[in-house]
């Protein structure tokens, strides 16, 4: 009995789900449009989407609106890594010069709740995990990856730097394998896998033969990563979810650049073996990256603070959701509301602040609930002659299952 009673502690204690043993691999494959995926052949992403979903996904935050954010890769990345985009994490370009930390990575969120859980991240770019995880960083609370694997582009005696960037692919593998490895042997429990050969060849060729070889490749390797996955799911009976997209499309023209809005370089995609997905990815015609973070904390069962829920600028892809695609405009000094209802149980509290503490120093803002409506109705007003006059509000929609939020600036 005592041995019971100390197993049953070391699982309340250290928040390791033993029973359940549930963990997540996201990989990114960089710079492959939703059309792309559409016409080449990818078995491999395929067989995995038919155990969850195919999902048409965007970049680049809203075209136009107040987090508009470029489609470049770091900032692709930080999307997926932070579920906000670029108007909160500050990572524009692959420069990469000041990301706000205040804004968790799902690494943070994940080692905040479980310290004693296992994060592995394995990639060809040394600058994921030193500057985007940021791992050792006082502004990042000192996080450490249990595994990594990074850092080859540097190492030009090994891979040497041919002008085709076979190197690239050789890199890609040897990320693929080393990640196969540790996740056959130990199971982390929250695992990034980064892929950029695509990426080059769509850089060097646009939409051509190789760019398509470079996607067939990465298809491979995720089917190896998937293969070591199911070995694991087999053998200890885990629960793991995969989670594959992109950090954004290409050019319309020619496919060799990115960066812009055209519907090409925002042409996202999300595959997972999630089963099943919920309404809200069912309604919608397309989900966006930054619900790849909201859905991992779920599945892990990150519990987040009314804080952390307040500022995410996603809407998780399982389990019940309450509403969704908010909308706010301005006239006549108010500001109109509305969402897509995507459960109807219950009502949406409507909070409004005028500060921004959380993006400046990471301290929780001043709201103030405004009021409080049926989700059903999909829309409330919300009357700034009764409130302090501010040329910036953030409006946070709180319902039963999920919070979301829209920031108004007055130019």
């Amino acid at each position: 009995m005592k041995k019971i009673l100390i197993a049953a502690a070391f699982i309340f204690v250290t928040g390791v789900t033993a029973a359940q043993k549930q963990k997540v691999v996201f990989v990114i494959i960089d710079g492959v449009s939703k059309d792309v995926m559409e016409s080449v052949p990818t078995p491999n992403l395929h067989a995995i989407a038919q155990e969850g979903a195919l999902l048409s996904a965007y970049q680049g935050g809203e075209r136009n609106e107040f987090n508009q954010t470029p489609t470049i890769s770091a900032p692709g990345y930080y999307n997926v890594l932070t579920g906000v985009w670029y108007h909160k994490h500050n990572v524009p370009d692959n420069d990469i010069k000041a990301p706000n930390y205040n804004y968790p990575t799902i690494f943070r969120l994940f080692k905040n709740q479980f310290p004693e859980g296992k994060a592995a991240v394995f990639s060809s770019w040394q600058d994921n995990r030193t500057k985007l995880i940021g791992e050792g960083l006082a502004q990042t609370g000192n996080i450490k990856m249990d595994y990594h694997f990074d850092g080859l582009e540097l190492d030009t005696v090994k891979y040497p730097h041919d002008k085709g960037r076979k190197f690239m692919s050789d890199i890609d593998q040897a990320v693929t394998d080393e990640a196969s490895r540790v996740i056959s042997q130990n199971a982390p429990d929250l695992s990034w896998v980064y892929l950029e050969f695509t990426d080059d060849m769509g850089h060097m060729y646009g939409d051509s033969e190789q760019f398509h070889n470079a996607v067939q490749a990465a298809d491979r390797r995720v089917g190896q990563l998937w293969e070591a996955i199911k070995q694991r799911k087999e053998k200890y009976k885990e629960d793991w979810l995969i989670v594959i997209t992109t950090d954004h499309g290409r050019d319309p023209k020619t496919g060799r650049g990115h960066g812009g809005q055209s519907d090409r370089e925002r042409a996202s995609w999300i595959v997972n073996n999630a089963k099943p997905i919920n309404n809200y990815a069912k309604q919608t015609q397309q989900v966006s990256v930054v619900d790849i973070v909201p859905t991992i904390c779920r599945f892990l069962n990150i519990k987040l603070s009314a804080d952390q829920q307040r500022e995410l600028d996603g809407v998780p892809l399982i389990g019940k959701v309450s509403l969704a695609q908010p909308v706010a405009s301005t006239a006549n000094h108010k500001i109109n509301l509305t969402w897509m209802p995507v459960d109807n149980e219950g009502k949406v509290k409507v909070w409004l602040a005028s500060t921004n503490d959380y993006k400046q120093t990471g301290r929780p803002d001043h709201y103030k609930l405004i009021g409080e409506v049926p989700v059903k109705d999909g829309k409330f007003n919300i009357d700034l002659s009764r409130e302090a006059t501010s040329n910036f509000y953030k409006v946070v929609l709180e319902g039963k299952y999920n919070t979301v939020n829209r920031w108004i600036i007055s130019k």
